[in-house]
């Protein structure tokens, strides 16, 4: 993907040759960043149930507050990169995650389930930020050729912190269960977190980035954007409802683990080992995304996508009608699958959109907001039919996903379509 500069938005010129590699190593800390405090979710929602003896459907607040966020602030984002630039606009999102993590400690103190909400949603707003930000500006690092293998290698760090924060989340956050306040156990790690993305932002905020322009989209052409609309393009659209059922299974999944693991026709783990198993569900995911950027330099990536849909759609099955370590086995195995269909899907559907490039990224970034709707759906199914036959959802979601690869990223023969092109 290309961009325009703001002066001369139809003045095309050859795609950068080789990736900035530094200021991507820079950006990418941002991924093992916003990885880490997403997932750590899955430690705090537990511990949250047992405390204020919620219900599946209840807890599940936890996620729909966090990741309805991406819906509410991401067209705002984006404006906000338009405005700003990149940069500035890393540095925001940090400083407001660290916001969001410092207001965990009077939510603790007030000890009321409302405050936590308003805490992950201030905590997912620095997220929304990061994502809009970070994600177009990986893929205009280098070739365009190698986007989508560019940003699957630093989502792969993303999954990095995914890996981690299971583990931390159940050292600190689980383990207190039985402290005279339980909800103390939420100090050190989220007090943790807010300085170290408060020195994070002031290390971006001080490196010299390449400079880009931001008023303009990624690959400009010959397209008059005021007789187009994201909506003329079939493969964005469908990439936006793949990417919301794909987010929806992937946290839907995680979200559940600790207390799948838990339920006696599973294992029957008790809750703090169980967390640390689910390291293991993100292990796999940054793997496969490791794999993944290799191989999609001789693959093409829809393949990959379709047949990892394949995959993930077995295992979960397997998990279903299965019971003990074989069902935990075999849930937990679903995150090397899951590993490529983030960035896939989102290169695949920002292809050849031209000046709508930004609204196609912004239409995606809001779809994230499956994140908040399937753990709520899979909440109440797992009220009713326990958490173990809940697992239907994800595998419903796996369906599209396999639809998406093998057919719904062509583009249509009527599309209008851009030329290609960068700007120095």
């Amino acid at each position: 993907m290309a961009m325009t500069s703001t002066g001369t938005p139809r003045t095309l010129s050859a795609a950068p040759g080789s990736t900035n590699y530094s200021a991507m190593a820079m950006v990418t800390t941002l991924f093992f960043c916003w990885g880490f405090c997403t997932v750590i979710n899955d430690a705090v929602i537990p511990h949250l149930q047992s405390i204020f003896t919620l219900s599946y459907l209840q807890a599940s607040l936890i996620q729909l507050a966090f990741f309805s966020s991406y819906f509410v602030f991401a067209m705002p984002a984006g404006k906000l990169v338009e405005w700003i630039g990149y940069q500035k606009s890393m540095v925001v999102g940090l400083l407001t995650m660290g916001a969001g993590a410092v207001l965990f400690v009077p939510a603790a103190a007030v000890g009321a389930y409302s405050f936590f909400l308003i805490a992950e949603i201030v905590l997912a707003a620095g997220v929304t930020v990061l994502q809009v930000a970070a994600n177009p500006y990986v893929t205009i690092l280098g070739p365009p050729e190698t986007a989508s293998s560019r940003l699957n290698l630093t989502q792969a760090f993303n999954t990095l912190g995914d890996t981690v924060a299971p583990y931390v989340g159940g050292a600190l956050i689980l383990s207190g269960t039985a402290a005279a306040n339980p909800l103390h156990v939420f100090r050190l790690p989220f007090l943790t977190i807010a300085g170290v993305v408060v020195v994070l932002a002031l290390a971006i905020a001080l490196y010299k980035f390449p400079r880009i322009e931001t008023t303009q989209d990624y690959r400009p052409g010959s397209l008059d954007i005021s007789k187009d609309s994201i909506w003329h393009h079939p493969h964005l659209w469908l990439g936006a409802i793949g990417i919301f059922v794909y987010v929806g299974a992937e946290v839907s999944i995680g979200s559940f683990l600790v207390k799948y693991f838990n339920d006696p026709l599973i294992a029957g783990l008790p809750l703090e080992k169980g967390a640390k198993l689910v390291t293991f569900y993100w292990a796999g995911m940054m793997v496969g995304r490791f794999i993944g950027s290799a191989v999609m330099q001789k693959i093409a990536a829809n393949k990959i996508l379709g047949w990892a849909g394949v995959g993930a759609c077995v295992l979960v099955l397997a998990s279903l009608l299965g019971t003990g370590y074989f069902a935990l086995w075999t849930i937990l195995a679903v995150g090397i699958f899951n590993s490529i269909m983030f960035p896939t899907i989102f290169t695949l559907a920002v292809a050849e959109l031209g000046p709508l490039t930004g609204r196609g990224s912004g239409l995606l970034v809001q779809a994230i907001v499956g994140g908040a709707i399937f753990p709520v759906m899979m909440g109440a199914c797992a009220d009713r039919f326990g958490v173990h036959h809940s697992m239907v959802l994800p595998f419903l979601c796996y369906i599209f996903i396999i639809y998406y690869g093998f057919k719904g990223y062509e583009i249509a023969p009527d599309e209008p379509k851009a030329q290609l092109a960068a700007v120095s």
